[in-house]
């Protein structure tokens, strides 16, 4: 199974947001944030506090959404070589080949420890931190539920 593809800007830029917001560590600080600003609010409403803890988490809130919804995704999609290049993959029940004009590298499906599936995008976990983002832009229906199938069977959820 083979595909080719060159990253698109808006779309990757999305897929690197739903990378942050998979992390269990980024969704318990969100939590946190957010029940703190709720629970700031209430108290100054019912005038248990002074106003200044409330807009301190308000204030709080807005840098964490537009660091992991604006600064980070478009920080790195900025610094990513990778991001530039065109790529052709190809599947195969061995491991997956990874070609540019500059050259190509074999990965063994055991060098993944998971993947998800975005929207756009299906991402490919080497770790908790690298992975690889193969967009779903020119793979026809059949060719994705195919891809779904050995995803599943070589990496698992």
């Amino acid at each position: 199974m083979q595909h080719s593809f060159a990253y698109d800007k808006k779309k990757t830029i999305q897929a690197l947001r739903y990378h942050f917001v998979q992390r269990p560590e980024i969704r318990i600080l969100l939590v946190l944030v957010n029940v703190f600003a709720i629970v700031a609010a209430v108290l100054f409403y019912t005038k248990k506090i002074r106003p200044e803890p409330f807009l301190l988490g308000s204030l709080i809130w807005l840098i964490l959404m537009a660091s992991f919804w604006y600064f980070l995704p478009n920080n790195i999609y900025k610094k990513a070589q990778t991001f530039r290049d065109s790529f052709i993959i190809d599947f195969s029940d061995q491991h997956i080949r990874l070609e540019t004009e500059r050259g190509h590298t074999n990965w063994d499906w055991n060098r993944f420890s998971k993947y998800f599936e975005s929207p756009h995008f299906f991402h490919l976990y080497f770790d908790s931190r690298s992975f690889f983002l193969v967009p779903k832009d020119g793979m026809g229906d059949e060719f994705r539920h195919d891809l779904r199938g050995l995803l599943r069977r070589k990496i698992g959820g």
